[in-house]
């Protein structure tokens, strides 16, 4: 049976959809990040290896930091 932690739990603006992260260990011997995102009732499930959390995380930084730039233009 795997065994999992929970990361980051949140909930996100505007749609208010309920997101969570968790390490996940696999008794095959792996780990996951686990990304639990729930609006309404319906779930979505993404199991991702440390090199697709790596690339996901840095599109993530990069688009956050290019719409703070953008703000900071604007003023």
């Amino acid at each position: 049976m795997e065994e999992s932690s929970q990361l980051l739990k949140l909930t996100c603006l505007p749609y208010r959809q309920d997101v969570e992260l968790q390490h996940v260990e696999h008794p095959a011997g792996f780990s996951t990040l686990r990304l639990r995102i729930r609006e309404i009732k319906r779930f979505t499930i993404f199991d991702i290896d440390e090199e697709t959390a790596m690339q996901w995380g840095n599109a993530l930084v990069g688009w956050a930091e290019a719409q703070q730039q953008k703000k900071g233009e604007a003023k």
